[in-house]
């Protein structure tokens, strides 16, 4: 499993067990919060807030991006706070300050740090999941787009069964069935039924870039969209994951 959210802000689950994927979207106003991650077992939680474009585009579409993450272990005394500009780790009872423009690599009691300039972050927590974090930089001079990050997990099996959160309730696997392939509104995007949790949900095949081996152009990974903010296939709604604070639950 490796399940992703990176660009607008697109949510990918990958499963090599099934060679496919899902994907969906999450459309909410910039500066919202959402818990990506929450294993109350292991005292592991990740929240990540939305960016908007500098300026709203001539086609009024709004684009969010995530640019912010919390990080916290509670057990290991743990806290990472990654921004676009700067990364800050607490541990030891002190706190660590990075710029993307350093390339660092941290050894610690209970986390492990590699940073590649202006590129990637690679979080490991001691024992336990490791977590990538890529930063996509845009033209300074763009008039709309800024830079936003993108976020992967890895080895997720160590993570316990009651893991939850918008990417976190995907950790273990997903249970689904695709069937009635049809034409959708672009012939390269055919529309499909896709049955899961009991539901029965229109969705599109379509494509999501993964940046971990591409970082500058990513690579295509086919999935299933589910429309409307995931509905059917996230437990709950999507706004049931806001939080109010980068390190809060709630």
């Amino acid at each position: 499993m490796s399940p992703a959210v990176d660009s607008d802000p697109h949510f990918m689950i990958e499963l090599p067990d099934k060679n496919d994927a899902l994907c969906f979207n999450v459309n909410d106003k910039p500066g919202t919060i959402y818990n990506l991650v929450k294993d109350t077992t292991l005292g592991i939680l990740v929240n990540g807030q939305t960016i908007g474009d500098k300026m709203i585009p001539p086609d009024g579409t709004i684009n969010t991006y995530l640019g912010r993450f919390g990080i916290v272990h509670n057990i290991l005394g743990v806290k990472l706070e990654v921004t676009t500009t700067t990364i800050s780790v607490y541990q030891d009872d002190s706190w660590m300050k990075f710029l993307w423009s350093d390339t660092a690599s941290v050894k610690g009691k209970n986390v492990d740090l590699v940073l590649h300039e202006d590129r990637s972050l690679k979080v490991t927590l001691k024992d336990s999941v490791k977590f990538v974090i890529l930063l996509h930089k845009v033209w300074e001079k763009h008039p709309y787009h800024r830079d936003y990050l993108g976020f992967y997990t890895l080895d997720t099996h160590l993570l316990s069964p009651s893991v939850h959160g918008l990417l976190g309730q995907f950790y273990h696997g997903i249970e689904y069935e695709v069937t009635d392939l049809r034409e959708g509104e672009t012939p390269e995007k055919p529309d499909a039924t896709m049955f899961v949790k009991g539901l029965e949900l229109n969705v599109t095949r379509g494509w999501q870039r993964d940046f971990r081996r591409d970082w500058k152009n990513g690579e295509k990974i086919p999935c299933w969209f589910v429309h409307n903010n995931g509905t059917g296939l996230v437990d709950g709604d999507a706004t049931d994951y806001i939080v109010s604070g980068l390190f809060k639950t709630v």
